[in-house]
């Protein structure tokens, strides 16, 4: 007889509301046999302060490990998966800008064996450069519109549609910046200045445009803007099923807040922190529904490296009581178990081939359980990150991960 662990407590299940539950995980299939009504009795019996989520799934975090080694003293796929697990992450979707790109079958599939260390699920984005071609299995791609780790990116709109045209019909997320943008404010003092708005905006202009041109489901990663949502919202009155993730630190920070903040050389990311304008048009587009996934961009630099002038923020061991925050913004519960795993989780489900993020018979196993009533203050001391360092640190959230679940493999996030 197949072992199994049995949960009980208030749920977030996919009829909207938070509704108590009993679940069943098959630990030698890792899947959800059964939901049903409580009995009172379970292997982890949860009080009314708890809700259990589907997985949280983040589509957008850069793990660094590739064949070469070279980024590993950043982070490798068991750090990160440690990390993920300490902010009740499940399941991640990791990027191709390494050293040695994932960019066909070879090297897909090397990259592929090195992200089966990781305790949690692990799907690879496959890159897109000006001489690569679809690969032989379904796979998400990626593509850089602007200058990123190695050649993986596109100087001109002649040069990527050309490349773009090999991979229709294809799921192809994008770096919304434009190149020339870019290259005519390369001079300006400050990184925001740098990387302008319009930067973003033509950058997705372009990307949606090409998608109708050509035919391939368009995605956009982290987006930051105003005009790039508003670009989102003009096509898909056209008819173009564009779908786009925004972050915790573009939700959260505003430029503003960054310019009060002494620790202001530590929240350089491409793109930049926004005007508070802008951030506030994010949070009002997440609450109504109008973002798919909630992502965290995950880059693991140390504080040194930040300091140095290399872009990227590291997020995954406060993904969980970052949701409390949002919370408390007006974001119902129903919002975010959509677009941290329900979302998310659908398109994981086509290229991995299970079914995941809803609490249902016969997805995935993996669950992240939410303490509603034990607030938690991030300390350093707590993150699981080899970049060692938070944006958040210090600051209190109204709620924590009591519980990742992981494949029916039960793991307690450490306190601070």
């Amino acid at each position: 007889m197949a072992k199994i662990l049995t949960i009980e407590g208030p749920a977030a299940v996919p009829e909207g509301e938070i509704r108590p539950r009993r679940i069943e995980i098959d630990l030698s299939t890792g899947l959800t046999r059964r939901v049903s009504a409580p009995e009172g009795r379970a292997d982890l019996v949860l009080g009314a302060g708890a809700v259990i989520f589907p997985g949280l799934i983040d589509f957008h975090v850069h793990a660094r490990e590739d064949s070469t080694g070279r980024d590993v003293y950043k982070e490798d796929f068991r750090s990160c998966g440690a990390a993920a697990i300490q902010g009740g992450v499940t399941a991640v979707v990791d990027m191709p800008n390494n050293p040695r790109p994932p960019i066909d079958d070879e090297s897909y599939r090397a990259k592929v064996e090195l992200a089966s260390r990781s305790p949690v699920d692990v799907l690879l984005y496959a890159g897109i450069g000006p001489r690569t071609s679809p690969l032989s299995r379904p796979v998400p791609y990626k593509v850089y519109m602007g200058p990123s780790v190695g050649d993986l990116y596109f100087e001109s709109e002649s040069a990527l549609r050309e490349a773009l045209e090999r991979y229709r019909c294809q799921w192809v997320g994008f770096h919304a910046e434009s190149p020339e943008v870019l290259r005519e404010r390369k001079d300006r003092s400050t990184h925001a200045e740098r990387r302008p708005a319009e930067a973003e905006v033509r950058a997705v202009e372009l990307a949606l445009r090409l998608a109708g041109e050509i035919g391939f489901e368009p995605h956009i990663c982290h987006l930051s803007t105003s005009g790039g949502m508003e670009a989102i919202r003009a096509a898909r009155r056209r008819g173009i099923q564009a779908t786009c993730e925004v972050t915790q630190h573009h939700l959260f920070f505003s430029l503003e807040d960054i310019e009060r903040d002494p620790r202001c050389g530590f929240f350089q990311c491409n793109p930049p922190i926004r005007p508070h304008e802008d951030r506030d048009a994010l949070l009002d587009a997440f609450r109504r529904g109008e973002i798919d996934f909630l992502a965290s961009d995950h880059a693991p630099h140390s504080l040194a490296e930040n300091e140095r002038g290399i872009s990227g923020i590291p997020h995954l061991d406060t993904s969980g009581p970052f949701l409390f925050w949002l919370r408390e913004r007006g974001i119902p519960w129903d919002v975010l178990r959509r677009t941290a795993a329900e979302r998310p989780g659908a398109v994981f489900s086509r290229f991995s081939g299970e079914k995941r993020g809803r609490i249902e018979e016969g997805h995935v196993g993996s669950f992240t359980i939410l303490d509603t009533k034990r607030p938690v203050s991030i300390r350093r001391s707590m993150l699981k990150t080899r970049a060692g360092w938070s944006p958040f640190e210090g600051r209190a959230f109204s709620g924590r991960v009591s519980h990742t679940i992981v494949r029916g493999a039960v793991y307690e996030p450490a306190a601070e």
